[in-house]
């Protein structure tokens, strides 16, 4: 597990899995394929503050399986993991 809080309105996610066959069942190398959209929340950020001071409560909790844009967040690796971190604007929604 990661060791990182992210600040603000910002959280912590790690893609699942990419599909390595393709629909016909045909073996894909790591080039070929897409980047998966769905992740786990690891971690979340400090918080934010709207326009009155008041405290602006994440959407998403740690472990929820969420759907990311596919080109948003920041890479980043930590201790050989490869992590994202990304407004959680950037978050499309949750799979329930």
């Amino acid at each position: 597990m990661a060791n990182i809080k992210p600040l603000g309105q910002r959280v912590l996610v790690k893609r699942l899995a990419a599909e390595a066959l393709s629909a016909g069942g045909i073996a894909l190398p790591d080039t070929a394929q897409e980047k998966p959209q769905e992740a786990e929340v690891v971690s979340l950020g400090t918080g934010g503050k709207d326009d009155d001071g008041k405290t602006i409560e994440f959407s998403v909790k740690v472990g929820d399986k969420v759907l990311i844009s596919k080109y948003g967040g920041t890479d980043v690796k930590i201790d050989g993991q490869e992590y994202l971190i990304m407004s959680e604007s950037d978050i499309l929604g949750i799979v329930s």
